[in-house]
């Protein structure tokens, strides 16, 4: 299984409707596939020009790791070395917090990552779950 253009359009536009829901801060939402690569991205109007690097580097540190966000900043707190190392591999994409959430196929494979920013990042991780929920996959935050 892998993560088509419409189910990346409907994550986004779930995600979107969720933060609205909660009264969230512009978002900015990407969907990358299992190879890391962007598949979708949209930047709600207000948004600060600079949240599709924050959004993509939470969604790629995901995919690339197989590590939801939470699980990263839990690994940076307590091996910050590790991280960095791991940044320092990736170019400094990584962007170790949550709102960067696997999808996982039924299988249980990771079959891309969902990024999103700007609001908290726990609100954040919020919004895609309920995105990748409306587009009948399974998140993991």
């Amino acid at each position: 299984m892998t993560i088509s253009l419409e189910h990346a359009r409907t994550i986004i536009e779930a995600t979107r409707a969720k933060g609205r829901e909660l009264g969230l801060k512009p978002l900015s939402v990407v969907v990358l596939d299992a190879g890391g690569h962007v598949l979708a991205f949209e930047r709600e109007d207000g948004a600060a020009p600079g949240r599709f690097a924050i959004a993509q580097g939470k969604a790629y540190g995901s995919v690339m790791l197989g590590m939801a966000g939470s699980a990263q900043m839990a690994r940076a707190e307590q091996q910050a070395y590790f991280m960095a190392a791991v940044n320092g591999v990736y170019g400094g994409q990584v962007v170790p917090v949550p709102g960067g959430v696997l999808v996982r196929g039924e299988d249980g494979g990771v079959i891309g990552a969902v990024g999103v920013t700007g609001d908290t990042s726990d609100n954040d991780a919020e919004a895609a779950m309920a995105g990748i929920a409306a587009a009948g996959l399974k998140g993991e935050a």
